[in-house]
């Protein structure tokens, strides 16, 4: 093989990039190497070539790199941290990308945090694969022919959605190709349990970034035929006798620690309207199930315990608002959660008349088991708008909480039977047709605490739940796109 591949490297010190430089110039197929420096006067290092950024992600960026990108690859990597490519990795990229003309690849690795080498498998990229957070690794290997046609339609000037947007542009042409073998190994510095960077996305110092996102992506669906534009059934409430207005639902299963807490929070509800709560004990053998029987006085209460025992949380919420006595409206309440105040129902209610919507989402407050508010405090989810939160949903990993629904179109729709995504997926399919109703007021006190089903996930787990999403959004989006045809 001849020279083929320029490596493009971001640069912060000397210490930080020789590394990464001198694995590189060791292989025979590197043809240059370029250095991406904010502080260009700065970055000096033999044998490289230093190009002045403003930032690692923005637009003005990607061009430079597609400027340069005059051998048949481009190799981009994106950490400040030393990159240690595995025996003929170089080699294995060019292989498979020649092979299968990929216009894009990337691999799983290994990651070293704390000095501890470890293995990081990645997910194979789908048509719906649209989260901006979508983890390939540090090493994006591009065709650079690919690269700079992906560039050369970039038409806005984003500061943070450069690469997210050259991504979706290249996705539009060509093949994004995983490679499940372990090519090359980077250091990793955030290890934050999987509970703490879940929320990252909200945090209200991230909003001009998710701005951004919004508009790459929204771009991306009006190009492919998937854009939906903000026309929405209208629903005619009177059309259904309900002997309730509104049911709380809670499915449950090993909470005794926190059952009661949220069976008090829904029974202390102040409404002008008929409610009840209907909780789905998925056979519980903690003393969760005695806990409710404690509130087998109020006949407001509903305890079930599903005849079934192929339920997951999706299968549990099917057997409530299945439930003869489901009210009008079917209000989501976690097991481990409460209420944050006697008005929750009631503003939720006056939400889907008001708005005139078959979904509502609330705003919540994150906090510890004894109900302090910890970061990132609010969790508001401000990125779902009237105009663009059907497509912007496409882009996100969840929509807030307490969900509520119109029990009519959720009995049509049902849910997946699943213990994971069902919620998002609901969402993605009521906003298809329907309007998401939005209410900013504090509603849900999210308690976030060691028995929580995404405190500390492996990464083989965290890896299912982003394909799994992954696949929602491609049924999804070709649902959408079918609608235009």
């Amino acid at each position: 093989m001849t020279a083929k591949i320029n490596c493009f490297i971001p640069f912060q010190d000397k210490t930080q990039v020789i590394g990464t430089v001198n694995g590189l110039k060791q292989n025979d197929l590197v043809n240059k190497i370029y250095l991406l420096a904010v502080n260009a006067e700065e970055a000096s290092v033999e044998g490289c070539e230093v190009i002045a950024i403003d930032s690692l992600n923005s637009t003005a960026t990607i061009k430079k790199i597609a400027e340069k990108s005059d051998a048949d690859y481009s190799l981009i990597y994106t950490k400040y941290t030393t990159l240690e490519l595995g025996y003929f990795a170089l080699q294995r990229f060019v292989n498979i990308a020649e092979d299968g003309n990929a216009s894009m690849l990337y691999a799983d690795h290994y990651q070293i945090a704390d000095g501890k080498k470890s293995a990081a498998p990645v997910i194979d990229y789908q048509f719906g694969s649209l989260r901006d957070d979508f983890n390939f690794g540090s090493v994006l290997f591009y065709n650079a022919a690919a690269l700079k046609c992906g560039a050369s339609r970039m038409n806005q000037d984003y500061k943070f959605a450069g690469l997210y947007d050259l991504r979706l542009k290249v996705a539009q042409k060509g093949e994004i190709c995983h490679i499940n073998e372990y090519l090359y190994s980077e250091v990793e510095n955030d290890t934050r349990k999987s509970g703490e960077k879940i929320f990252d996305y909200v945090d209200p110092k991230n909003r001009g970034v998710q701005i951004e996102m919004e508009q790459a992506c929204t771009e991306h669906l009006k190009e492919i035929g998937g854009y939906l534009e903000p026309k929405f059934k209208h629903i005619e409430f009177s059309e259904n006798n309900f002997e309730f207005e509104a049911s709380v639902i809670i499915p449950v299963f090993n909470r005794v620690r926190t059952i009661r807490d949220a069976i008090k929070s829904v029974l202390c509800q102040e409404a002008n309207f008929k409610y009840n709560l209907i909780v789905i004990d998925n056979h519980s053998t903690d003393g969760t199930t005695e806990a409710i029987k404690e509130f087998a006085g109020d006949d407001r209460l509903i305890h079930l315990i599903p005849e079934r025992k192929d339920l997951g949380i999706g299968g549990c919420w099917n057997a409530g608002v299945h439930h003869p006595k489901c009210g009008k409206f079917a209000v989501q309440l976690d097991s481990d959660d409460v209420y944050s105040g006697p008005d929750t129902l009631q503003k939720i209610v006056n939400a889907f008349y008001e708005q005139n919507c078959a979904m509502v989402v609330g705003t919540y407050k994150m906090t510890n088991f004894n109900m302090e508010m910890i970061a990132p405090g609010i969790i508001d989810h401000k990125e779902w708008t009237p105009e663009n939160g059907r497509n912007n949903a496409l882009r996100i990993n969840g929509l807030g909480a307490p969900r509520a629904f119109y029990t009519p179109v959720l009995k049509a729709i049902k849910v997946p039977n699943t213990s994971y995504g069902e919620d998002y997926a609901l969402g993605l399919r009521f906003s298809r047709e329907y309007q998401i109703g939005r209410i900013y007021d504090v509603l849900y006190n999210c308690r976030r605490w060691e028995d929580n089903s995404d405190a500390s996930l492996d990464i083989v787990k965290m890896n299912n739940h982003n394909l799994y999403k992954d696949r929602i959004r491609t049924w999804e989006l070709q649902a959408r796109v079918a609608l235009k045809k």
